[in-house]
């Protein structure tokens, strides 16, 4: 099968766009998943506003769970480009074969253990005894799935990163038209309210588990899913450099839980599960963000694995520059569009009055560090396909961990409101020193590659 791209002899500026554009889509389908589901929930009769909170209390979970994919798919994709750069295939599929029964590990073991925990870790990320019913249904029916959400977001890695944008792009929208077809069914035509939403999720991903076991089971493909050379060794790399990326996406699971917990401690009885309705409202309305910059800093990450993989560091900057300009536009467009959407965005999800307003200020609240957001993402998912894999978890940590505290203080100085501008000043802070930390250290390590 010809490969879509060439990542070592095409034009740089037309990898990027070719990359990032089906990977930003795909992202951005992805985030209809989530989207849907809430959309569909809250407006559910009678219970609605009350369901919304109990799902998106489910919301870090679910990420916490997806993230394992991510650990394995991207840190062997990674390494599986490098190799390819250096035309050490043998070596490359080893990394295929290690990668994917790994994957099929963490997805049994997962299952078996979320089941049997989802109980006390609804209550650690927020339920209360109104909520607990609706997050029970929903985290009860998504686990059971695990196995088809991580092979499907791992693999999907496998398949990027040979090139083949327009493929990754299909598995994520194959899951996400089955979704987009059986939540309204499932919820409304069938009466099965939360429990339909949670059925209609799965049934996606196994779709695209589907097609992406599919794809990468054809013989054209240089290199498909394949099995034998297992090692240690091999695992213990693929897991240190996914480890990165994989605590990134978890620890959004950790923040979201600690929001919640202040949310509903300082709104108390009367305010707290409409905080975290609102809140939810506002993170789905951050993921149309977050998830296609993700795509851009993402989805262009074998671009820059397979040139530092091959020695071609003029294009690893070039790309890296490229990259970067892609995502301050974005972010720059999101910003404006933010301040006229963000009241019919709300209106998806609710028209309860008090809610309304919440969502509304609170979104504009969030997105008031979205420019600077995209130097954080793209130049620590840099670091990341550079294999400087400490430096970017260290930066990332460094704006989660602002992230809790400021959480945490400015509730308790303020008023319970006040914890959704933690996310705008670590944003812009974080920018800062990421930015910083990266003009220090790349310069080195790129010339330690050029004189291996």
């Amino acid at each position: 099968m010809k490969k879509e791209n060439d990542l070592g002899k095409d034009s740089v500026k037309r990898l990027v766009i070719r990359l990032a554009i089906p990977t930003m889509i795909a992202q951005f389908v992805n985030i209809l998943y989530s989207i849907i589901d809430r959309m569909y929930i809250g407006n559910i009769p009678r219970i609605g506003d009350v369901a919304l909170a109990g799902v998106g209390i489910c919301g870090p979970i679910v990420t916490m769970l997806s993230s394992f994919g991510t650990l394995v798919g991207l840190g062997g994709s990674i390494l599986m480009a490098m190799r390819q750069g250096e035309g050490n295939e043998k070596r490359a599929r080893q990394l295929m074969s290690n990668s994917f029964l790994m994957l099929i590990g963490f997805a049994g073991g997962l299952t078996v253990s979320f089941l049997l925990l989802k109980d006390k870790l609804l209550m650690w990320f927020g339920a209360s005894a109104v909520t607990f019913e609706y997050a029970d249904t929903y985290l009860s029916i998504y686990t059971a799935g695990t196995f088809f959400a991580l092979m499907s977001i791992g693999l999907n890695y496998f398949i990027t990163c040979q090139g083949f944008a327009t493929a990754g792009m299909a598995t994520v929208l194959t899951g996400a038209i089955t979704n987009i077809v059986f939540d309204p069914i499932f919820i409304f035509v069938f009466d099965m309210g939360v429990a339909g939403a949670a059925v209609a999720t799965v049934v996606a991903q196994l779709m695209s588990c589907l097609f992406a076991m599919g794809f990468l089971s054809r013989k054209k493909v240089p290199i498909g899913i394949c099995f034998g050379n297992y090692s240690g060794k091999t695992m213990l790399k693929i897991m240190s450099v996914g480890f990165s990326p994989f605590m990134i996406l978890a620890t959004d699971s950790v923040i979201i839980l600690v929001t919640n917990a202040v949310l509903q401690k300082y709104g108390g009885s009367g305010q707290g599960d409409l905080l975290i309705s609102g809140a939810t409202i506002v993170q789905s309305y951050m993921m149309l963000i977050t998830g296609p910059l993700l795509g851009i800093s993402g989805g262009t990450q074998a671009i820059l694995s397979y040139n530092y993989g091959a020695k071609q560091i003029g294009r690893v900057k070039k790309a890296e520059w490229c990259i970067l300009k892609m995502g301050v536009f974005f972010t720059a467009v999101m910003f404006l569009l933010t301040q006229v959407a963000a009241p019919y965005f709300v209106q998806i999800f609710t028209r309860q009055g008090e809610l309304t307003q919440l969502a509304v200020w609170g979104i504009r609240v969030y997105t008031l560090g979205v420019i600077p957001l995209s130097f954080q993402y793209v130049l620590v998912d840099g670091l990341t396909a550079l294999g400087r894999t400490k430096t970017a978890l260290a930066l990332s940590l460094f704006r989660k961990t602002g992230y809790v505290v400021l959480t945490l203080i400015f509730p308790a100085v303020l008023a319970a409101k006040a914890a959704f501008y933690a996310e705008p000043v670590m944003d812009i802070l974080s920018a800062i020193i990421s930015t910083t930390v990266y003009l220090l250290v790349i310069g080195k390590h790129l010339r330690q590659r050029e004189g291996v």
